[in-house]
């Protein structure tokens, strides 16, 4: 989407929320939203004290 105001284009990914990035073109934006995926989707290393609970909470 391109931004009336400033002529940025705007992305982001649905399925991945908070997932969004920016460009001066189009091809800027892709090339961006790109990189914050892979970003989004990479693993952090947390490290857990022993005998910490995890719980998965599904909204």
């Amino acid at each position: 989407m391109c931004d009336r105001e400033t002529g940025d284009w705007a992305v982001w990914c649905p399925e991945l929320p908070g997932c969004v990035s920016c460009g001066e073109t189009e091809q800027e934006a892709l090339q961006n939203i790109l990189e914050a995926i892979e970003l989004y989707l990479e693993p952090s290393e947390i490290e857990l004290e022993s005998g910490a609970i995890i719980r998965e909470v599904t909204v």
